[in-house]
């Protein structure tokens, strides 16, 4: 050992890992050796008796069965133990070895407050949607990462935002218990070289207490500032967490911690369903990109798909498989739900076979608002300890984002929204630190099949 390479720190955690494998072992090795002895006390028993039982040899018979079954058991627990006892140093050599490239492109730096969610425009010119607990919303230039727009309509904080599918439209839930509908005019400037991201922000900086001119330095303050919404939606009797668009945009669903979600006509205001049954507060709400779905999340450890495919019917079917607060529940192209969870885990889900999930991701931090792409079907999954790692649709992790005293979050990362009509900047994740961060993540497609 004095001759390797390996970090002090690295190589101490290794010998604590295999000593707990070896422990196991020991452990599991004193038991087979109990087993047989009681198996052969057993043998000369009955040998003893004079009996001629089927099965009193241990080659035939009940007793061979039993001695098999006890094995089965022995080479599951044996399994089941080193898989759990290897499984952190697997995924670091996983995260070493792969071919993926994942680059910190651009910085996104304005709000006064931690960054709850954020979201990429749908009809040109594309930009990026950010939702604040500073009560605002912002709208920033995905290249030259400036503030184009400010929407400052909420009087609470804004806890998500999503935009029309075909107009030049934003949604924002809020904590005023409300949501709002809100237009938007942008204009692109033009693009200017690559900031130095070393000049970035010293890990030093107490985010909390910073000045709040620094926020001024970046110009946020100098953009337009839109201060009354279009429409605004106002049935809820709780803090409205998430909203969403329904396929075509003529409707949209919120989400709130009245344990409701609630279904509105976007040109009259107008409630058209209440959507109860959650027992405790809502967390999410998602629609699916081409099919009257929504899918709501909620602390009571479930999220429950809404069917408003038929006029007449609105089914409902209700997902159990975690065992703590739902953070968030999205669709994937095709006929897959992605769950994740402060369960620590995600769950692929078949739509068509919902009884159990069809891929788990066991992580080591609770999991905040994920996506998946589009094309790739990538799960970004954003974490409460900072990091940001991504998964296949089979569980199989493909990378993990950097994250250095230079680069990446400083603070809890909130969520993750893809962008696939960028190549050069397609995936964008927000956090406590109070910025946004722009990612080029490139993953060879022989990396997923593997």
């Amino acid at each position: 050992m004095e001759d390797s390479k390996l970090p002090m720190a690295l190589r101490s955690n290794l010998l604590d890992l295999f000593g707990q494998i070896e422990r196991e072992f020991e452990n599991l090795y004193i038991e087979n050796l109990e087993l047989r002895r009681e198996i052969e006390s057993l043998n000369e028993r009955l040998s003893g008796e004079g009996q001629t039982v089927e099965g009193g040899d241990l080659s035939k018979g009940a007793l061979k069965t039993k001695a098999s079954h006890s094995t089965s058991q022995l080479s599951q627990k044996l399994k089941t133990t080193y898989k759990a006892s290897t499984s952190k140093i697997v995924s670091s050599f996983k995260a070493t070895t792969s071919r993926a490239v994942c680059q910190l492109v651009k910085e996104y730096v304005g709000h006064r407050d931690g960054i709850w969610d954020l979201a990429v425009t749908r009809v040109q010119p594309l930009v990026l949607g950010t939702a604040s607990a500073d009560h605002c919303s912002m709208l920033w230039s995905i290249e030259t990462g400036k503030c184009l727009l400010k929407y400052a309509g909420h009087a609470g904080s804004v806890n998500s935002i999503k935009f029309h599918p075909t107009e030049q439209m934003a949604l924002t839930a809020s904590g005023d218990q409300t949501a709002h509908i809100w237009r938007y005019m942008v204009q692109l400037p033009l693009p200017q070289p690559p900031a130095d991201i070393s000049a970035s922000l010293d890990d030093d900086v107490d985010f909390s207490d910073k000045d709040e001119a620094d926020g001024d330095a970046d110009g946020p303050n100098e953009c337009p500032t839109i201060r009354v919404a279009t429409t605004t939606l106002k049935s809820h009797q709780g803090v409205v967490i998430a909203a969403d668009w329904l396929v075509g945009g003529k409707q949209v669903v919120t989400a709130s911690w009245d344990r409701a979600a609630n279904l509105y006509d976007v040109e009259t205001s107008e409630l058209v369903h209440t959507l109860t049954g959650h027992d405790q507060e809502l967390t999410h709400c998602c629609t699916h990109p081409t099919q009257r779905l929504v899918v709501t999340s909620s602390r009571d450890t479930t999220f429950r798909l809404w069917d408003f495919r038929d006029p007449s019917i609105h089914s409902v079917n209700v997902f159990q498989g975690h065992t703590d607060t739902v953070t968030s529940a999205v669709f994937t192209v095709g006929d897959n739900v992605v769950s994740g969870s402060d369960d620590r885990t995600v769950k692929v889900w078949d739509l068509k076979n919902m009884r159990s999930p069809i891929a788990t991701i066991r992580t080591d931090s609770a999991v905040n608002r994920i996506s998946v792409s589009a094309n790739q079907r990538i799960i970004a999954l954003p974490h409460d300890n900072r990091q940001v790692r991504l998964f296949d649709m089979n569980g199989v992790r493909l990378a993990r984002l950097p994250r250095s005293n230079r680069q990446g979050h400083r603070r809890m990362v909130c969520c993750s929204a893809w962008n696939e009509e960028n190549q050069a900047c397609n995936l964008f994740t927000c956090g406590f630190d109070r910025q946004a961060i722009g990612w080029n993540i490139n993953i060879p497609a022989l990396l997923q099949e593997k």
